[in-house]
């Protein structure tokens, strides 16, 4: 274990990190531990940047949680429209437009760029660094611009599910 001493000085500022990124000490306190079980699970000769790889490290994870959610939802997304094609369930229909109508309305809140991003994204399929180059940004800005819209519309679907 003292290979890992290293790592484990960065405990705190992880959590304290990705609380600030997340915007919720208890994801925060889960990617933590993920990252930490990642480290440990995987032995190193040896790290020259412990803190380094560690934020990295909590950051694919991030990441691969967030196309994770993506690819779901996109699942969710298509089995709803081709219940919608066979046009044998109006109550369902009905529940789709609703929806709709509330990312709409959660779409138009966000700042222009947010919005740019998601559509330029979900519908028109380009890729983040294609949308990076076409407004001028980085790629990671983008990828925050989406990360910023997609948790928006999740806490603002989430409240109108209530």
């Amino acid at each position: 274990m003292s290979g890992h001493k290293g790592f484990l000085d960065h405990y705190h500022e992880l959590i304290g990190t990705w609380t600030r990124k997340l915007r919720s000490r208890q994801q925060a306190e889960d990617l933590t531990h993920d990252a930490f079980v990642r480290v440990l699970e995987n032995p190193r000769e040896q790290v020259e940047q412990p803190r380094a790889y560690l934020h990295q490290t909590a950051r694919n994870i991030a990441v691969d949680g967030y196309r994770r959610e993506d690819r779901r939802q996109a699942l969710e997304q298509e089995t709803l429209i081709e219940g919608f094609a066979s046009g044998d369930d109006p109550e369902a229909y009905m529940h789709a437009l609703e929806l709709a109508d509330s990312v709409e309305r959660a779409l138009a809140e966000l700042p222009v760029n947010c919005r740019r991003v998601f559509v330029w994204q979900k519908l028109e399929g380009l890729t983040q660094a294609e949308i990076a180059e076409r407004m001028g940004l980085t790629r990671n800005m983008v990828e925050k611009y989406m990360i910023r819209t997609l948790r928006h519309l999740r806490e603002h679907l989430d409240v109108s599910a209530r």
